[in-house]
């Protein structure tokens, strides 16, 4: 397999995906035993050539994981999406400060005495004579 674009990934279903990441783990299995049981005349020459294609690979199947990951984490974030209560890791990250900061709601909260002193003592209206 050449290199793996995240994009074109993002594009495939969740099967295609795992035959993907099957094929890339078979193809790894292969080049690190051909890089141990090679020849020791022709042993530096096919290591050269095998450890840049390693490392190519290991890298597509952190990609094929990453997007598999994603693609997972999105639709839980779908299907808890207007529930009360969601999973930690999906809750939204931002700062502990911010976490623990009160909502709108909660800011707007008055007490009972707040509301009555409010409605029997209004803010008084002046009108000024030009």
């Amino acid at each position: 397999m050449a290199s793996v674009r995240a994009y074109e990934l993002r594009t495939k279903s969740k099967a295609e995906l795992a035959k993907d990441l099957e094929d890339l783990k078979t193809e790894l299995a292969s080049l690190r035993v051909k890089q141990h049981s090679s020849s020791s005349g022709n042993q530096q020459q096919q290591q050269q050539q095998s450890v840049p294609r390693i490392t190519t690979v290991r890298k597509a199947i952190a990609r094929v994981n990453t997007v598999i990951s994603q693609v997972q984490r999105d639709q839980l974030r779908l299907f808890y999406k207007g529930a009360k209560y969601t999973p930690l890791d999906l809750r939204v990250k931002k700062t502990r400060a911010i976490r623990r900061r009160l909502t709108n709601f909660e800011k707007a909260q008055k007490t009972v005495k707040a509301t009555k002193k409010e409605r029997h003592f209004p803010q008084r209206k002046y009108a000024i004579k030009a």
